[in-house]
């Protein structure tokens, strides 16, 4: 497995602290969002890279592993074990002193028997218990199942595996089912299953964050008369008055209509709402001619 340095993806310093962490990724997510990228591959890459750092980062236990077993963070538990009973002896050194004990070639076999290659275990009396393989899989789902908490089953090497979606799960987000990965070597536990949201693009909804954004269309004697509007939101239709002279590309904000927030009850971001003020086409003479006539008196 290639290192990738979750530090570097997210712009912070090793010593960065939770709030710089947190900071650096609302940064990154947003400007690399699909929805602002819609036709960009690689800000989609990106935005995918940035989320899995975050994921990492932002959890202090997972955070502890990474920075001391790098790419191997996830088999960290495994390591410890099998390194506190090699050869009995109860070895309590850094992942970084108990590979000083072998050369380069040998490291890579220790970790290739241990996490997945198939080989053998330390000689300590009785055959080592490891933890079984963790599994990935990609769960796609529509803006509208994310907007509410529901049930999904998926089939994973051959297994059904019925989840909890939460309301508000962010695309690209990663969850982690405990003991739903391989079985585990010589009656090891289980590995976990980590699973990836994916969410499908909306024809109406925009969602940045917890905020929901989208474009109304309106007619030109609305949009100088005022009037009122109906508009769809995600959980209903309601009614939004206009101002007159309401000016192309005005933005109004409905409180509390946006997405919930992810694992925080009876919360919710805002829905942005952008006019965009319709001209009238077609028009016969005489109606050109009451426009002429309008114009002459506002001028």
């Amino acid at each position: 497995m290639a290192y990738v340095d979750y530090y570097k993806i997210l712009g912070v310093d090793k010593k960065a602290s939770s709030d710089e962490i947190k900071k650096a990724y609302r940064k990154l997510a947003r400007k690399h969002h699909p929805d602002l990228n819609p036709n960009d591959k690689e800000a989609h890459k990106q935005f995918q890279q940035i989320n899995e750092a975050n994921e990492v980062l932002s959890d202090p236990d997972k955070r502890k592993k990474y920075d001391e077993y790098g790419e191997n963070w996830k088999n960290a538990d495994q390591f410890e074990q099998a390194r506190q009973s090699q050869g009995g002896r109860g070895y309590q050194g850094s992942a970084q002193d108990y590979g000083q004990q072998f050369n380069e070639s040998d490291f890579s076999d220790f970790f290739e028997s241990m996490f997945g290659g198939g080989g053998g275990s330390f000689r300590s009396g009785r055959a080592a218990r490891y933890r079984g393989q963790d599994f990935n899989a990609e769960l796609h789902i529509s803006l509208l199942d994310a907007y509410q908490t529901h049930k999904q089953t998926l089939s994973v090497n051959g297994k059904n595996i019925r989840i909890t979606v939460p309301a508000g799960i962010a695309n690209g987000q990663v969850i982690k089912l405990k003991e739903q990965g391989g079985e585990g070597v010589n009656g090891g536990p289980k590995g976990d299953l980590y699973i990836r949201f994916v969410i499908a693009d909306d024809p109406q909804f925009k969602r940045l964050d917890a905020d929901l954004y989208v474009n109304k269309e309106i007619d030109l004697f609305t949009a100088v008369l005022g009037g009122d509007l109906t508009i769809e939101t995600m959980d209903g239709k309601v009614k939004l008055p206009v101002k007159p002279e309401t000016q192309n590309g005005t933005k109004v904000r409905l409180k509390g209509k946006g997405f919930p927030v992810y694992k925080k009850e009876d919360s919710f971001g805002d829905m942005f709402v952008t006019f965009t003020v319709k001209i009238p086409t077609g028009l016969n003479e005489q109606q050109k001619q009451l426009f002429r006539d309008l114009a002459k008196t506002v001028r």
